[in-house]
């Protein structure tokens, strides 16, 4: 039987600063291939024509300049084309709504990382349910595998009890605020994450205090990174959205305290398990994190995360679609 190939691109500066939504599609076609199926990427430099091999097109995200791509997948190459929007829409005025319509009315089949996330797009949009399916967001085993404080705690001479923060250092993430509901609080912040936006980076830096450690990029997987999760009393992640955070993932599979945004999808993955903050309002900013100090450690959120929430699952998930995609083709 032919394997099923299944071909992924995405934005073409996507890798200059990787976030989730790229480690998304790596742990995607790793899973992917590990379950029998041939992944291929995408490459306009390559003479050999890469889609006559493909049983179907995967692409990821819905940012702006990227609908050429799709309609030469559909209309000229005539292939199924799937599409991973990664996004979570806040404010309409701050998006390119009639382009992310049209990439999305292009699509075969949507797979957003949550029901909440198809139910937005799917209203927003007027487009119909059954064009939707949810892939969840997951996290490697390795981050299941307990890793010690210390290496983290001595690389960085951060011995005090802290709240760690770890994404790209941009407005999104909304690090400027948490700085400001902390400050004064004798608490200790590590902010882990690529500056992506110099200028607010440069805001957050000019706010903080010496409790406020920027630590910088912790490579994905690495023993430090796991360290820094095991180290932190609690994970604060106050975005303005999130669908849901794959630090929050990775924090709540290694048993780490969350005190989380409200705003996206979080409600829906982690259910009772994390304390939800309002990213708008700083003293409630404080107040959930506070909160989530003063619980004990979640007992059963690890386990949770490992039943719900891994990788291995979103691939199972993506064969099945794809497969379903490919029978209502031939029918």
């Amino acid at each position: 039987m032919k394997p099923l190939t299944i071909l992924f691109n995405t934005y073409p500066v996507a890798f200059d600063c990787p976030g989730g939504g790229e480690v998304q599609l790596l742990q995607y076609e790793k899973h992917l291939r590990e379950a029998g199926v041939r992944v291929l990427r995408y490459d306009p430099w390559n003479p050999k024509p890469q889609l006559d091999a493909a049983d179907i097109v995967h692409f990821f995200s819905v940012q702006g300049g990227c609908w050429r791509f799709p309609i030469h997948v559909k209309e000229v190459r005539r292939l199924p084309l799937v599409i991973s929007p990664i996004i979570w829409i806040d404010d309409p005025h701050k998006y390119g709504m009639r382009e992310i319509g049209f990439l999305l009315r292009m699509a075969t089949h949507i797979l957003p990382n949550s029901q909440a996330e198809c139910d937005q797009l799917a209203t927003l949009f007027d487009l119909e349910p059954s064009l939707f399916t949810p892939i969840v967001n997951g996290v490697d085993d390795i981050f299941f595998t307990p890793e010690p404080p210390e290496l983290f705690q001595e690389r960085f001479d951060i011995h005090e009890p802290f709240v760690l923060c770890m994404g790209n250092i941009e407005e999104r993430k909304n690090q400027l605020k948490l700085i400001g509901a902390l400050k004064g609080t004798s608490l200790h912040l590590v902010l882990a994450g690529q500056e992506r936006e110099a200028g607010y980076a440069a805001r957050c830096r000019s706010l903080a205090d010496k409790t406020v450690h920027f630590v910088g990029t912790l490579e994905h997987g690495s023993q430090l990174q796991r360290s820094a999760y095991a180290a932190a009393e609690v994970f604060a992640l106050p975005s303005t959205l999130e669908t849901p955070g794959l630090a929050a993932l990775e924090a709540a599979a290694s048993g780490c305290r969350l005190a989380v945004t409200r705003e996206g999808c979080t409600r829906e993955y982690f259910e009772d398990f994390s304390v939800y903050l309002d990213p708008h309002d700083t003293a409630d900013i404080q107040d959930a994190v506070r909160t989530a100090l003063a619980a004990p450690p979640p007992a059963g959120l690890s386990a949770f995360i490992r039943k719900r929430y891994t990788w291995k699952h979103a691939a199972e998930q993506l064969i099945n679609v794809y497969r379903a995609v490919l029978a209502a083709r031939a029918s």
